[in-house]
């Protein structure tokens, strides 16, 4: 019986995070929207970029580099926050946990020599 206490009292206080995640943020946004000033205007609702009149439509295509680029820097980024834990936990872990980081980064390594060798990672 005390078993089953322990379960839901876990269940409960993930139900209780889980409602309180959904409910700040309904709850900040509405406040926000009763306590800001409304005063709508044609002016409010125009384009504006940097102080100056915008000259051009918004859309513009840009180079699917760019994209590639920035997904790069995510994936490596990524990797980083997968090594950290693991740098720090490294005494405990052990040599299998070693191997398995060293071909973990061995993938991203030749992800890396791949982008490279098809001129991804040329900024113009």
């Amino acid at each position: 019986m005390e078993l089953l206490n322990l379960y839901q009292n876990n269940y409960l206080i993930v139900f209780v995070f889980l409602c309180l995640g959904v409910l700040l943020p309904i709850v900040a946004l509405y406040l926000g929207k009763l306590l800001r000033p409304d005063k709508p205007s044609v002016a409010k609702y125009t384009t504006y970029e940097s102080g100056i009149d915008p000259f051009h439509d918004s859309r513009v295509q840009f180079n699917v580099r760019y994209y590639i680029f920035a997904l790069m820097f995510v994936i490596f980024d990524v990797e980083t926050v997968f090594l950290y834990p693991w740098a720090v936990a490294f005494d405990n872990l052990g040599a299998f946990a070693l191997i398995e980081m060293l071909i973990f980064v061995f993938m991203l390594l030749i992800g890396l020599v791949y982008a490279w060798k098809k001129k991804v990672l040329q900024w113009n």
